[in-house]
């Protein structure tokens, strides 16, 4: 195939960040649960000088969150400079994703344009990475460095010039991981593998020996921090085994035995098609497959990643002293979805270079659409329709080259890229634009509103609330609560006790009444259950569905 120009990654970085930044805006829900909650606490703390690295004296609390300085750490930076908000909150995940798009397009715009492309939609158009630029969680911020670890992990090794800077870099890459989050593990393996190689064939010994010596200085100041502050240098592995300890119940030994041998064999490939990352396990395989028949590339790099990470989501346990397999939640995916994603990118290009395996890639998509036989059926069926479509062109381009647009149906032209690009592009985005379109559930903003307007100093009284409210109302005023204004539950009406000439207010967000999600398991009343509660009420304010009355 003629080399590309840059044009087709460039246009699709823009179209990345644009398509992310929107869904960011038009679906943000506010707080989703105690994590998010927990990591902005820390984050004011941070920011106001009043955070405490010592554990609790009374040992009552075991919070791993705390833990992770580089999730909550640059938060603190944000709300110094726009105030507490869910915007400045969650605005960290949002960048580290983008940066996620922004650092394949740096190294592969010119070397492997499809490549770069195709990499780009899959790993930012991927619903769950959008999803989760909306909460302060870890794991789009630990994706990031994930990625940033192995391109640099690739690149120095391929570099002639200060590999001990890049071994440094390396190593100091691994270490902002692992101040996100544990998992950062999943690629150790991998890493074992490629130095044992290294070593095999006397390579790379200045990269590694930057590395290594890197790594132990920042490990060993890390465990001396522990020492001094905590009295024991192993405290954050503690911790981790101490909530797995507190966790057991549910886990797969002791409380799910019985689905243990599920976990370890099919359900993951089920969870990974549900989530709609069977297209880039089919074009990853579609690399595999056709290594040998291609010039020499960073194919299989990815390509050892992706599996080496696989197998140990697959198999791996979240725990040292008991096999307990991590929990198939899409958020858990994230260090595998780079390489898996940047592994799909050149099966990608290796079809738009020769045209073949099309009809494999649209059986096994056919097959994903059947087996899940529901929404997600449009992402897998729509791009089997294109790569059947476009296997059935390229055989006809090859027959009749000289016909009408047959530079559309011929592999190894610009244009046939650029057709396949924008398939992928269309098909992942059509449940990510879905859900943009979809009402807010939460409707946050609104409520945000009520409480700045009405609910602020110098107002005092009681203010009942919904238990989810309940949990985090602090956060809406920058976690500095007006010192007149009392929270309490729905429930607590008639038990409350009012000072003379004290107010009592109602806040009713009919959202989060009717939000199936909170509904389930911590609220168990309606809007009218509520009113019924309070009879006597006059009607204050009202933003969309959230209404603000005073009772007495």
């Amino acid at each position: 195939m003629k080399p590309l120009s840059s044009r087709l990654p460039d246009l699709t970085l823009l179209f990345v960040v644009l398509f992310t930044v929107a869904y960011y805006l038009l679906t943000h829900e506010g707080l989703y649960d105690l994590d998010d909650y927990f990591y902005a606490r820390y984050a004011q703390q941070l920011a106001s000088g009043t955070f405490r690295v010592v554990p609790d004296p009374q040992g009552l609390l075991h919070d791993p969150l705390k833990e992770r300085w580089l999730i909550f750490g640059p938060v603190a930076g944000l709300y110094r400079l726009f105030g507490v908000n869910i915007i400045s909150s969650t605005l960290w995940p949002l960048l580290a994703t983008v940066g996620c798009a922004v650092v394949i397009w740096r190294r592969y715009r010119r070397r492997e344009p499809v490549v770069a492309a195709a990499a780009m939609l899959l790993l930012g158009l991927h619903y769950f990475t959008l999803n989760l630029t909306n909460y302060l969680y870890p794991d789009n911020i630990l994706m990031f460095w994930c990625l940033c670890c192995a391109m640099v992990l690739l690149h120095g090794r391929q570099m002639p010039r200060r590999p001990l800077a890049w071994g440094v870099g390396f190593a100091l890459l691994n270490f902002a991981a692992l101040l996100s989050k544990e998992t950062i593990v999943y690629y150790l393996p991998f890493y074992v593998g490629v130095l044992g190689r290294d070593v095999w064939r006397g390579q790379n010994g200045r990269f590694w020996s930057a590395a290594l010596l890197g790594g132990t200085v920042l490990v060993a100041g890390y465990l001396a921090f522990y020492q001094v502050f905590t009295h024991d240098a192993l405290y954050r592995i503690h911790l981790i085994e101490h909530t797995n300890e507190f966790l057991k119940e549910g886990n797969f030994l002791l409380g799910n035995r019985a689905a243990l041998l599920a976990r370890v064999t099919y359900q993951p490939l089920a969870f990974l098609v549900g989530t709609g990352l069977g297209v880039a396990l089919l074009l990853a395989v579609a690399a595999a497959l056709g290594r040998r028949q291609h010039p020499p590339s960073d194919a299989g790099f990815w390509l050892a990643l992706a599996a080496s990470t696989l197998a140990f989501y697959w198999l791996g346990s979240t725990s040292l002293s008991q096999y307990n397999p991590i929990t198939l939640l899409p958020r858990m995916t994230t260090p595998l979805l780079p390489p898996l994603c940047l592994a799909a990118g050149f099966g990608l290009r290796d079809f738009v270079r020769t045209g073949r395996g099309g009809g494999w890639l649209a059986l096994g998509l056919l097959l994903c659409a059947g087996w899940l036989h529901n929404s997600l059926s449009i992402l897998y069926g729509g791009l089997a329709l294109y790569f059947g479509a476009a296997a059935g062109l390229a055989g006809f381009a090859l027959l009749h080259p000289t016909a009408v647009g047959a530079a559309w149906c011929r592999p190894g032209t610009g244009a046939f890229a650029a057709l396949a690009v924008v398939a992928l592009a269309a098909m992942l985005a059509v449940r990510p634009v879905y859900f943009m379109q979809k009402p807010r559930v939460s409707a946050h903003f609104a409520q945000q509103r009520i409480l700045r307007q009405h609910l602020a100093g110098p107002v005092r009284g009681v203010v009942f609330v919904d238990e989810f409210l309940l949990g985090n109302y602090d956060f809406s005023y920058g976690f500095r609560v007006p010192a007149g204004l009392r929270f309490r539950r729905y429930a607590a009406a008639d038990s409350v006790q009012l000072v003379p000439g004290e107010p009592a207010w109602l806040l009713l967000n009919h959202a989060t009444l009717t939000n199936d999600e909170l509904t389930r398991k911590l609220i168990r009343y309606s809007a009218p259950d509520v009113l019924a509660r309070f009879p006597r009420r006059q009607l204050v304010a009202q933003d969309g569905r959230v209404e603000l009355y005073r009772v007495r």
